[in-house]
């Protein structure tokens, strides 16, 4: 049995076998069922959690999928976020002809042809991502927008060969010190918690043997926590929300209207040109945003009438209305939906979708919106000065 990528540790007398895989790595997937076959462990955990597990055995119910409570909800950046994020691994997946995290569907089926029990070991999906948004700031927000959105276009191929050097500590070590010197405050929620959250899984996992089916990435952090007790309620509780972005958002058109009032009581033409900047930088930047997400005409003139209003109530976006009205002139079919795992493996796949291409405006027409806010309020501002 090939010994590489294995990690072999004994804690308080239960053997504990720790696969590294790359999770689009046939290799992976081979070794995964060999370990679990010889050494007939008592229970197998994998990388996954419950809501990841029921996507692998029942596959993605994207037909069951409300988009108009996605949109409602403001779940709306969260979900394309994910999109973008499993873009890249359909993708690389798509090149070799496996299944995305075909090594953890091969742990779930060995371990129920060995008896064993299985453990998904993982911390919940949306509470990582909770926690990765809270922890990073607007700044960090953007970058890892950014970051994603360079990963679509990015249409270069990798071969196995490397994917497969990608599990050696050395380069994996070097790979997560890049990581985290470009995004060092989204290293402790996406890596760092998880990393102890899944060491403790493990370690309480039932039975003398454990094989742990890991991403590679993960090995080193899992090592170096598994012999330390964690605190599984701390790590699965997501932080509150910081009241400066609700107090920023509710003293900007505060200070917006007030500069507008005191103008129109000293000088009403300079009041009017406040009024007429503020619509128009509202109005022109949110519908941009719309326009590149390639919505309806409808749709963009939706943006341009709403955001001038919603960016003085925080308690509404125009990006909301944009795409509420985008669902309702073009109704995703069935069709779009069972095709959306495909059709975000590419850039043309996101706008041509229509359900993605809900999402899109949404989070575009946002977008578009704060920086109208920005750029309108500036305007507002200076003509004030002017006219004191």
């Amino acid at each position: 049995m090939d010994e590489n990528n294995i990690t072999r540790l004994d804690i308080d007398g239960k053997e504990v076998i720790i696969i590294g895989t790359a999770h689009v790595s046939k290799q992976s997937a081979e070794q995964v069922k060999e370990v679990i076959e010889v050494e007939q462990p008592d229970s197998v955990c994998v990388e996954l959690d419950e809501q990841r597990y029921q996507s692998v055995r029942e596959g993605n119910k994207w037909k069951d999928m409300n988009i108009f409570k996605v949109v409602k909800e403001k779940k709306s950046t969260l979900l394309l976020m994910n999109m973008m994020i499993s873009s890249f691994q359909n993708r690389v997946a798509k090149q070799f002809g496996i299944k995305p995290g075909q090594e953890m569907i091969q742990g779930i089926d060995s371990a129920e042809e060995v008896g064993a029990d299985l453990v998904l070991a993982d911390r919940n999906i949306q509470t990582t991502f909770s926690r990765v948004w809270r922890s990073i700031g607007v700044s960090g927000r953007a970058k890892l927008m950014l970051s994603i959105l360079y990963s679509i276009f990015n249409r270069e191929t990798i071969s196995e060969q490397e994917l497969e050097k990608m599990k050696q500590q050395d380069m994996l070590n070097s790979v997560m010190q890049e990581f985290t010197e470009a995004f060092p405050r989204l290293k402790k929620p996406l890596i760092d918690e998880r990393d102890q959250y899944l060491a403790q899984k493990i370690k309480d996992a039932p039975g003398d043997k454990v094989v742990a089916v890991l991403g590679a990435a993960h090995v080193p952090g899992v090592k170096k926590e598994i012999n330390k007790e964690q605190d599984l309620d701390r790590l699965t509780t997501v932080p509150p929300k910081s009241k400066a972005p609700k107090v920023i958002a509710w003293m900007i058109p505060i200070v917006i209207i007030s500069i507008i009032v005191y103008t129109f009581m000293n000088n009403p033409d300079a009041a009017y040109q406040q009024t007429l900047s503020w619509i128009i930088w509202n109005g022109s930047m949110s519908a941009l945003g719309a326009a590149i997400a390639l919505g309806h005409p409808l749709t963009i003139l939706a943006a341009f009438l709403v955001a001038p209003l919603s960016s003085l109530n925080p308690m509404l976006a125009a990006g909301w209305f944009a795409g509420i009205v985008q669902a309702s002139i073009r109704k995703p079919h069935v069709s779009d939906f069972e095709n959306i795992s495909e059709d975000v493996t590419t850039v043309k796949g996101f706008w041509q979708n229509k359900v993605t291409r809900i999402l899109l405006i949404v989070v575009l027409t946002n977008i578009g919106s704060s920086l109208g806010t920005f750029i309108g309020g500036a305007d507002v501002i200076r003509v004030f000065f002017e006219n004191l």
